[in-house]
């Protein structure tokens, strides 16, 4: 039963959320201050690359023998070009510009390009499937590397700190995983001004040590990078691997663009962020150059003695920043996911009675916590994870890519040629990278390509069940148009009220009426059939929330369309209907759903073991009740066996 609180609340969120991050909904949010906010949540990940790429970048490089100088400047100018050419070009001049109705990330990109293909493509599909796979991977190794590499400077401060160092990481993360189930609005508010503040002390520090080797200054010329990676074979390629992590962040640039607007974004990047990074590098290479030993971890080696342990623990922070947006960004790709249909429904807390994108989802943040904990036990240091990282990241940016060009070509009306020719740039960097990366998967790379093939498989069986389940049920149902005049003819026993069904089937009967009929042996005066659609499109206006179709005096069906970054709030979509004159009374209306117990057969179409996995993630699937956030005392739920 709602309350009239709950009504006008109800009524408040049929209008749309609210996502005061985004450009186009603030506008009187300066540009600047919107900047700042990115910097702590776009860029949390990809700012604290530098505590472990460079030195992960000359480990792999091993002993370069006389060529030592040029290894360095080379394996510099090999960073700096890749945030010029992946981060600045691919990501913050040509990407954030495919963005779907202000939203960016893996699957926004393929529900774009599936729009721009007209239809469900298969490929399509299964690149954003498997770009939002290697994603999960992603999302479990970047708290570990981060959080470990920066409590491994209490190493460099004192060597009695070396046994605690894997203690206090796994202390910390599970404080961070911890803390999520509170959210992170108040937090949020101090992202952006300790990064920035972290961003202006590895500046500082970068730039102090440059004087030190000034020739280091050569790594801005492109060719000394492409010298020293085609001048030493495969170590130029293994080196390269690790390159590849001064950029694992800048899928973020991307997945939060709805949050903050291009713009903010692109301004934090080429203002603020960039030149940090650059001149960080730069004083690292000149570090190393000066004191060779220094490259046993050049980044805390920058700092004065005094000044060691408050970069650690800046340092530290900004780590944990950096965990927060990954994880964040794994509820927001979750609930996309299965608002697409590509997992099953999951409790979806939210954390913010204005901020839409303030969510928690418990069973995924313990299984971020157990992954994460897994690779800090097994790995036990950076360095060692830093042969894991890259993989997942690499092969999503390969997808993203692909599926750009299909947005170019068919979306933005691009000929062939041009498409091909302006994209494959882009991919053959892609490729080459990930190529590179494929070289750690026997020191731990295996890692996340096993993550992402779990979470392949998981996604895959489920949309397959699902469809097999589908066509079970429509071979076994009624079609309404036979029947509405089978009830005419039989006259059940009509009771005052509205019955709304929910089915994912318009055109049949759904199991629960049938059954209500049958055991009951009543019909409500009014029967509404509701749907729930997810466009490809991240939210629905109010004007295009519902299509209603009279079939008869009794019987009306009305589909009810939601964006995939949105919740579905069925109450709320009633609010709407009730706004624009349709009426009926909330307190009188009962919702039927069906509950099904899924049995598995012989000849379902898949083989035993996804069926019993199909079987299980439609086990944990939480109750259509809570999903749909409709009030639980006027549901009315009916069981029936199927099998598949």
């Amino acid at each position: 039963m709602l309350t009239t609180a709950q009504e006008k609340a109800a009524d408040q969120a049929a209008c749309g959320p609210v996502i005061p991050h985004s450009a186009h909904h603030d506008k009187k949010a300066s540009i600047a201050g919107l900047a700042l906010g990115s910097v702590g949540v776009v860029y949390g990940d990809i700012g604290t690359s530098p505590l472990y790429a460079l030195q992960a970048s000359v480990v792999h490089a091993g002993k370069i023998g006389q060529a030592y100088e040029a290894g360095i400047v080379g394996i510099v100018s090999l960073l700096l070009w890749a945030l010029f050419f992946i981060v600045t070009a691919k990501y913050v001049l040509f990407l954030m510009r495919a963005d779907n109705k202000g939203e960016g990330g893996i699957l926004s990109l393929m529900a774009l390009a599936q729009t721009a293909f007209g239809r469900r493509a298969a490929p399509i599909f299964f690149l954003g499937v498997a770009g939002a796979a290697l994603f999960s991977g992603d999302a479990i190794i970047t708290p570990a590397i981060s959080v470990l590499s920066a409590l491994e400077g209490l190493q460099v401060a004192t060597p009695v700190f070396s046994d605690y160092v894997l203690p206090l990481t796994i202390v910390v993360l599970i404080s961070v995983f911890a803390v999520q189930r509170h959210g992170t609005t108040r937090v949020a508010t101090f992202f952006g001004p300790i990064m920035a503040v972290f961003f202006v002390v590895i500046a500082l520090l970068g730039a102090m040590h440059i004087p030190d080797a000034p020739r280091i200054l050569r790594a801005f010329n492109p060719f000394v990078g492409l010298a020293f990676l085609f001048g030493h074979g495969l170590l130029g390629i293994l080196v390269l691997g690790s390159v590849f992590l001064a950029v694992t962040g800048a899928e973020a640039l991307y997945a939060d663009m709805g949050h903050f607007g291009r713009r903010p974004i692109q301004l934090a990047w080429l203002v603020f962020v960039l030149p940090a990074l650059t001149l960080n590098y730069l004083g690292q290479g000149a570090l190393i150059l000066s004191n060779h030993a220094a490259a046993a971890n050049p980044f805390y080696l920058l700092a004065p003695r005094w000044a060691l342990l408050p970069l650690v623990i800046l340092a530290t922070i900004a780590t944990v920043i950096a965990s927060q947006a990954v994880i964040t960004g794994a509820f927001s790709l979750t609930r996309q996911a299965i608002q697409l249909g590509l997992l099953p429904r999951m409790e979806i807390q939210h954390k913010s009675e204005m901020q839409e994108g303030q969510i928690f989802i418990p069973k995924v943040n313990r299984i971020l916590l157990i992954g994460v904990l897994l690779l800090v036990l097994l790995f036990r240091s950076s360095s060692a994870l830093a042969s894991a990282y890259g993989i997942a990241v690499s092969g999503t940016m390969v997808v993203t890519t692909a599926l750009a060009f299909v947005v170019v070509w068919r979306m933005w009306k691009w000929p062939i040629w041009r498409a091909v020719g302006f994209v494959s740039i882009f991919l053959v960097v892609d490729f080459i990278f990930f190529a590179a990366n494929l070289l750690k998967i026997i020191d731990g790379g295996w890692v996340p390509l096993m993550i992402a093939a779990s979470s392949m498989i998981v996604m895959w069986t489920f949309v397959r069940g699902n469809a097999l389940l589908a066509e079970k049920m429509q071979r076994d149902s009624i079609p309404l148009k036979d029947l509405i005049p089978m009830l005419e003819k039989s006259k059940p026993t009509r009771v005052p009220g509205t019955a709304i069904f929910l089915t994912n089937q318009l055109t049949s009967a759904p199991s629960a009426l049938l059954h209500n009929i049958k055991h009951n042996k009543v019909l409500h005066e009014r029967v509404w059939l509701m749907s729930v659609r997810t466009e490809d499109t991240p939210r629905v206006s109010a004007a295009n929330r519902y299509e209603i179709h009279k079939l008869s005096p009794d019987f009306t069906t009305v589909t009810v369309h939601f964006g995939y970054m949105e919740s579905p709030r069925i109450p709320a979509a009633l609010a709407l209907l009730r706004k624009s004159g349709h009426k009926f009374d909330i307190m009188t209306t009962s919702f039927f759903l069906g509950r099904r117990t899924i049995k598995a057969s012989p000849n379902s179409g898949m083989p035993a073991w996804q069926d019993s996995l199909f079987i299980a993630l439609s086990k944990q699937a939480i109750d259509a009740t809570e999903f749909f956030s409709i009030p639980s005392d006027r549901v009315v739920e009916l069981g029936a066996q199927v099998t598949i």
